[in-house]
């Protein structure tokens, strides 16, 4: 897609669906003074706000938009069964036709992409819907659907192509049977029976919207849920969703996947603890997950150092530490001596907090390879290492500074392809628009991809930002940090008699005389909309006793973030608020008295 645009100062933008966005050149030497490969929210607001002074991308088209409108369809389900107890008369069978629903979702994403072409002609962008690649730094190559081609010059190229999820290569008919997240958006019908392969935040938004539609869903985890989130968050999610009618088959990998006479699709997959094989039938095999370690390089050197820095980077050649043990963890050689690698941070090559020894050391390493797809940033065919920018191996992304710049100063990357980058709309829009402003001089400041706030759309929502209580303790050691943490019963489960065992609030923060708040999260009703308002604060330097001094709305849930007084370490009973709606509790109890909280989940028991 491109476009060109002549804004307030004579600046004219090119906008190029998987190519780019430019704006004219004034002295003569080049086209156009900025050209945006992608139309996506980066690129389209990197272009708007340029000339300012397929369209939408993953999230109109294929993500943010659909997904929550399927996940608000699915709410509704469960509302019309709430309102029976409260004197609606409610046939006892409810059915969900799928064609009006998927007619209606893709009427609107439809509506946002005309709105978006419509926006780009009011500013004087000129749309072109055709492909590009680089030639030089300074020029790009494009070409339409007929095959013509036209070259473009420009002074400074920025690069935001967004992501395509892929299939797994080696999983015998995952691509030519299965489905990812892009495309359950737009099936006219409905998937009926489905396996979710993964346990991503978009596998399990799909998973939880398809159970609450009332079909058959089964989430197959390699190892565990939400990576990268609080794990204990990301376990009430999960333990929700089991009780919401979701299954889970933990532990598992997928084999094969073959079509039968009848048109089911039968899925071979192996019980990684027993190491036993099984197989089920499904209508739809819905691939959703990251790239994960899976492939054995037997008979390799072990390298042997202190410390790994930085997320693991097996080589066939030049192997680090990293030596397969199960599942989800690996051992590193320190000083001699061996030690695990917490499920939780392995994939910055920290050692376990425990530093629990294992058996003797087997001569088998593991390399990076996909064990299931996840979303690769698009740039194929942009020739980029053609002109000398620097991509990282392991990730397909564009290596970036601070200022969104490649390693070719005049070309930058922003949103999903740019590495170390969150892959969220919002960060995007905001890192194209403030580039915008670099480029043509309005401003300095730079993206702040510190504390962005996140919520997943399941069934029962997460959301949260800043730190997990994980990445808290890893930064400042576990003493350093307090956690203050409640179950709660929101006031709309109490007539419905709906579960909130796993309705769930916790912020983390440093232990010092103002307790600057680190990481805030909450399970619940209306998540994102909680924590999107409590963001703010992180912005402002947000301390535990600005949450206490806050008077909340009553009767919320947001409100018993501003109750909050018992610390995991206190060993208070946390689930007392919700056998409490009104009644506060004391703001003496002793935070500092030593105890732990023990959250047992699917058989295990975990100290916090």
């Amino acid at each position: 897609m491109a476009a060109f645009s002549r804004g307030r100062q004579n600046i004219r933008a090119l906008c190029c669906l998987k190519t780019l966005i430019c704006s004219r050149n004034l002295t003569g030497k080049f086209d156009y003074d900025l050209v945006v490969i992608g139309g996506g929210s980066g690129g389209l607001a990197c272009s708007k706000e340029g000339t300012k002074w397929g369209l939408g991308g993953t999230c109109v088209n294929v993500g943010c938009i659909p997904k929550k409108l399927m996940h608000q369809a699915a709410l509704l389900g469960t509302a019309v069964k709430d309102a029976k107890k409260y004197g609606w008369q409610i046939p006892d069978t409810l059915l969900h036709d799928w064609p009006t629903m998927a007619d209606a979702v893709q009427n609107h994403v439809k509506s946002l992409n005309w709105g978006h072409r419509v926006q780009l002609q009011h500013k004087k962008v000129k749309y072109l819907n055709m492909k590009g690649s680089l030639v030089d730094k300074h020029t790009i190559k494009t070409i339409n659907a007929n095959g013509k081609e036209m070259t473009v010059s420009a002074k400074n190229i920025v690069l935001a192509t967004g992501g395509r999820p892929k299939y797994p290569t080696h999983v015998p008919g995952a691509a030519e049977f299965g489905i990812t997240s892009d495309d359950v958006f737009w099936l006219k019908d409905s998937p009926q029976k489905t396996l979710v392969v993964g346990a991503s935040y978009v596998a399990l938004e799909c998973a939880g919207f398809l159970t609450g539609f009332g079909l058959d869903t089964t989430v197959m985890v390699r190892s565990i849920a939400l990576r990268g989130f609080d794990q204990q968050m990301a376990g009430l999610v999960t333990d929700y969703m089991e009780g919401y009618g979701t299954k889970f088959s933990w532990r598992c990998t997928p084999k094969k996947v073959e079509k039968l006479p009848s048109g089911l699709l039968q899925v071979t997959w192996t019980d990684l603890k027993t190491k036993e094989e099984h197989q089920d039938t499904f209508n739809t095999v819905l691939w959703a997950v990251a790239l994960t370690m899976t492939s054995e390089v037997p008979g390799a050197q072990i390298r042997q150092r202190e410390r790994q820095e930085g997320p693991p980077l097996p080589k066939l050649k030049d192997v680090p530490w990293a030596v397969k043990d199960m599942a989800e963890g690996f051992v590193l050689l320190e000083c001699g001596v061996e030690q695990r690698l917490s499920f939780t941070t392995l994939w910055r090559g920290e050692m376990d907090k425990c530093r629990q020894p294992l058996s003797a050391l087997r001569q088998e390493v593991t390399e990076m390879t996909p064990q299931a797809p996840g979303r690769a940033p698009e740039i194929r065919t942009l020739d980029l290492e053609k002109v000398g920018i620097e991509i990282n191996k392991e990730t397909g992304k564009v290596v970036v500074a601070p200022d969104e710049a490649t390693s070719v100063p005049n070309i930058y990357a922003i949103g999903d392809i740019a590495e170390g980058r969150p892959e969220l709309t919002p960060t995007a829009i905001r890192a194209g628009k403030l580039l915008a402003h670099r480029l043509v001089g309005r401003s300095t400041e730079l993206m702040n991809y510190e504390n962005v706030a996140t919520a997943v759309f399941t069934p029962l929502e997460y959301g949260s930002v800043g730190l997990s209580e994980e990445e808290a303790e890893r930064r400042h050691g576990k003493d350093q940090i307090e956690v203050y943490h409640a179950f709660y019963k929101p006031l709309e489960f109490t007539v419905a008699q709906r579960d909130s065992s796993q309705c769930y609030i916790k912020v983390v923060c440093l232990r010092e005389a103002e307790q600057r708040v680190l990481g805030l999260h909450f399970t619940g009703l209306n998540a994102g909309e909680v924590t999107q308002g409590f963001s703010l604060g992180f912005q402002c330097g947000l301390t535990y006793t600005h949450l206490r001094n806050t008077v909340g709305i009553h009767p919320t849930c947001a409100e018993e973030l501003t109750k909050l007084n018992i610390t995991k370490r206190s060993g208070l009973d946390a689930t007392a608020r919700r056998y409490s709606d009104t009644t506060p509790f004391p703001r003496d109890v002793d935070k500092h008295s030593a105890s732990s909280v023990s959250v047992k989940r699917r058989g295990q028991s975990w100290t916090e």
